[in-house]
């Protein structure tokens, strides 16, 4: 999908509408999928078109990026359903903020891709149009002056893959029905999700917390202070 070069202006600024990446979430258990299992993870960056303020970086290094953060995200160490689905993904569009601009100017960094889902089996693509997703770095400290102070290109390009990705799974949190889940199913299995996760954290923090030292035992009742023998 090409973008036009006002909007590609317009994403190179940031504007307001940063999406933010609180925490690596990929160590808690994956949200439930139904009868998902990753097929093919294709990604792409043929038509790939560099915003100007930017770093350059290789188009094949955008698709081992974004590539690794889906099997990261939706691979069989997270996922063993009955079904395989391919997921594809273009990548549009990006922007890595440089270092060496002025506070007042820095830019963000930004990526923007089209994702498709097929159910690989019925060999049927199951959303009518491409999800076209705008991902920026998120709200850190580092990010709102730029993070070309601050991070490495390959940092830049592994940070904005992590959060496409999870962009990635929040959209297809909206499709239930793709996955053999009903909404009220979806609904009560995040649920207990979110359960299990606030007893791990409650468990492990009891865990780490360090050992109450015993009380020293009370002084008999009546007792004084024994007097030194005499010689």
């Amino acid at each position: 999908m090409i973008l036009r070069p006002a909007r590609l202006v317009a994403l190179c600024l940031g504007l307001a509408a940063l999406a933010a990446c609180a925490k690596n979430d990929l160590a808690e258990p994956p949200v439930p999928l139904g009868e998902f299992g990753l097929g093919l993870n294709i990604v792409v960056a043929d038509n790939i078109q560099m915003v100007p303020i930017s770093r350059p970086a290789d188009p094949k290094d955008w698709e081992a990026a974004i590539q690794k953060a889906i099997d990261d995200r939706f691979g069989e160490k997270r996922y063993q359903g009955s079904k395989l689905y391919n997921v594809g993904i273009n990548i549009d569009a990006y922007a890595l903020a440089p270092p060496g601009i002025p506070l007042v100017a820095a830019p963000k960094s930004v990526v923007v891709i089209s994702a498709n889902i097929w159910d690989d089996a019925a060999r049927k693509k199951l959303n009518p149009e491409a999800e076209q997703m705008t991902v920026f770095e998120g709200l850190s400290g580092d990010t709102m002056i730029g993070s070309g102070l601050t991070k490495t290109k390959k940092q830049q390009m592994d940070t904005l893959a992590y959060n496409a990705a999870k962009r990635v799974e929040d959209w297809l949190l909206t499709h239930p029905e793709w996955f053999g889940m009903t909404p009220e199913q979806l609904k009560a299995a995040l649920a207990a999700r979110d359960a299990q996760i606030a007893a791990d954290k409650k468990a492990s923090a009891a865990a780490a917390a360090p050992a109450t030292p015993a009380a020293a035992p009370a002084p008999a009742a009546g007792a004084g202070p024994v007097a030194p023998a005499s010689n």
